[in-house]
């Protein structure tokens, strides 16, 4: 969280967190395409050739008043391959919550398991109580065969405590009641403090 006092604005940052290829750039992608333009920032998305997201995409995106101030999101996803993890947990640096992207096929539960487990490193090793600390999980790829239940991928993930949305990220499906979820959740926590 960052608070402009001249301009008024609330800068708060929400991280898209996930597995290799579980739809995080999809979602934001939807996201950029459904946002009014006067709304929203420009996508920036940088990518290897295999089109496979490097470092990050970023969206910004301005909603509502927080005590007078008004919030401006910025959107991030981090790399899901495991040889960027540096570049995951510099860019989980500042963030004010997380939407964590799980592919619901079963044969991708071990790369879920993993990647949760590692944001979860992150997240204590920059000081966060991972208790408390807003995370929204978005189970995606509902649309696609061989998807475990949610309420077992729930349980195999660890995450019943944690609010959780199905989702088709491409073909918008429950992508924008996730983002309002983290939206409200991140809100709720800047109340707190301010």
């Amino acid at each position: 969280m960052f608070i402009n006092w001249a301009v008024g604005e609330l800068n708060l940052k929400i991280v898209y967190y996930g597995a290799a290829l579980s739809g995080k750039t999809t979602n934001l992608q939807y996201i950029h395409a459904r946002t009014p333009a006067n709304l929203r920032g420009r996508l920036i998305s940088l990518k290897t050739q295999q089109e496979r997201t490097l470092l990050f995409d970023f969206l910004q995106l301005e909603m509502g008043k927080v005590n007078n101030l008004k919030p401006k999101f910025k959107l991030y996803t981090v790399p899901g391959q495991v040889y960027y993890a540096a570049s995951r947990r510099l860019i989980l640096q500042g963030t004010d919550g997380i939407v964590f992207v799980v592919d619901s096929q079963a044969g991708r539960l071990a790369e879920n398991q993993e990647s949760w487990f590692t944001m979860e490193q992150h997240l204590i090793e920059l000081g966060h109580d991972i208790n408390t600390f807003p995370i929204i999980v978005q189970l995606n790829k509902r649309d696609m065969p061989h998807v475990m239940s949610a309420a077992e991928l729930r349980r195999q993930l660890d995450v019943l405590n944690r609010p959780c949305f199905e989702a088709s990220a491409l073909r918008g499906t429950g992508v924008f009641d996730t983002l309002k979820a983290a939206m409200n959740a991140v809100i709720a926590q800047v109340r707190r403090t301010i």
